[in-house]
């Protein structure tokens, strides 16, 4: 059928002005973002803190806008487009941040004063897994670290977590996770004492965790002293059976076995006081190989993960006494497993005395704030790439431990998500080659 020339023309005006008004109706529902800083530690508005905009885009992540928060707490930004944006609160040095999806017209950011020494810190694990070969023992240890202290405050100070790495261990990668957190990048700093590290990175009210992987070399036989700075409701040595754990005289192990992985053995060591004598050493040869859920689930062990300096695989999950613990000790691991080809942020302590705040978000912290149009580089492109990956993979395994998804569901993810990280890192091998 033909139409009257006069018709379609005004069909095509009508198109447009709907196009307009649905446009224009968009931008104005979302141009205005507004929100209120409240300081959980006095209960009181978070006034004067800064406040600080960043987009969140294809392009990488840009600042968009920095405030002050008014004697209410108040502040408002007008956004530069529909996407995602963050906001963060810098409180007495510590940064704090809340998502603001796209679509959304107000937050609220929880900030909490900050002391060099708070009470109620207390180590809810202290897990170490090592695994060896001829010449090399590869380890991680991971610690969840409660703080519990009422009114809740974070902790800040140049030795916020101090712990021992075995003679002659290197630091291979790090991170670091705070309450509702992303994984970030944060290594530790050696201290005068030989073997003796410290985390620069503020322990906010919740639990943190943070994670070590190091190499060393092994001629067959390791000695460990680890000698623990705070108590411990649980410190667990994990190792292959093939290997050999002995404990000296004073300390006091338990033998447990991972009903979930039968290649591992698992030495748990409860309630430990500051000082505790929990030498050990272990001697042969072995891996850890992932535990059989996680195989079917669609992660590969192939040479890369099979062997020392290929990766520790996926981690076991830890038997009882520490069943209320599994979900975090896994995800805290499978993250870093996930994120092996990351960029470390090495940073000297005096770097970081000058940027007390550890970034939240992966990213080179800025001497001047970027303008809202200054494009990204590519490598911050694929950073924020990698790190979109690594959260999907951390929040998906979380879901398949706590039920709620499919496994069939879970095998397709994790299929796509395992395709895509190789894709990524493959670009980055390419581009340091």
């Amino acid at each position: 059928m033909n139409f009257p020339a006069t018709l379609v023309l005004r069909l095509r005006a009508l198109r447009a002005c709907i196009a307009v008004v649905v446009l224009g109706a968009g931008v104005s529902s979302a141009q205005n973002l507004s929100g209120t800083v409240k300081n959980g530690t006095s209960g009181k508005p978070g006034a004067g803190d800064e406040i600080v905009l960043l987009s969140l885009g294809q392009g990488g992540m840009t600042e968009a806008g920095r405030t002050k928060a008014d004697p209410q707490g108040h502040f408002s930004f007008k956004l530069d487009g529909q996407g995602p944006h963050l906001i963060r609160a810098i409180h007495q040095g510590v940064t704090y941040h809340r998502m603001a999806p796209p679509g959304t017209d107000s937050v609220e950011v929880s900030v909490y004063d900050v002391d060099k020494k708070v009470p109620d810190i207390a180590i809810t694990a202290d897990v170490v897994r090592l695994q060896a070969d001829a010449g090399t023992l590869q380890g991680i240890r991971l610690f969840a670290v409660n703080n519990n202290s009422s009114p809740p405050r974070t902790q800040m100070n140049d030795q916020n977590l101090e712990f021992y790495l075995p003679d002659g261990a290197t630091v291979q990668s790090a991170m670091a996770k705070s309450p509702g957190g992303q994984p970030i990048a944060s290594s530790p700093v050696p201290q005068k004492e030989k073997n003796r590290y410290a985390f620069i990175f503020p322990l906010r009210p919740g639990e943190t965790q943070f994670q070590v992987e190091f190499r060393m070399p092994y001629s067959g036989q390791l000695g460990f002293d680890p000698k623990p700075f705070y108590p411990a409701q649980h410190f667990v040595v994990m190792l292959p059976k093939t290997m050999q754990f002995t404990a000296t005289a004073a300390a006091s192990y338990q033998s447990l076995q991972d009903p979930q992985q039968s290649d591992a053995v698992v030495q748990v060591a409860s309630n430990t006081k500051v000082g505790q004598q929990l030498a050990f050493q272990v001697s042969g040869t072995g891996t850890l190989q992932g535990d059989s859920d996680q195989q079917q689930g669609g992660a590969q062990s192939g040479p890369e993960t099979a062997r020392p300096g290929g990766g520790l695989g996926p981690p076991i999950e830890a038997p009882d006494p520490l069943d209320k613990y599994r979900w975090y000790i896994l995800g805290g691991v499978a993250v870093l497993m996930a994120g092996g080809a990351f960029y470390i942020a090495k940073r000297s302590k005096t770097a970081v005395e000058t940027e007390p705040a550890e970034v939240e978000i992966l990213e080179a912290p800025a001497a001047k704030p970027a303008p809202a149009s200054a494009p990204s580089s590519p490598g911050a492109r694929s950073a924020l790439l990698l790190e979109a990956l690594k959260e999907e993979l951390f929040q998906l395994e979380i879901e398949r431990k706590l039920g709620h998804i499919s496994e069939p569901d879970y095998n397709r993810a994790k299929a796509a998500l395992d395709q895509t990280l190789e894709r990524a890192l493959r670009r980055e091998a390419a581009k340091v080659n």
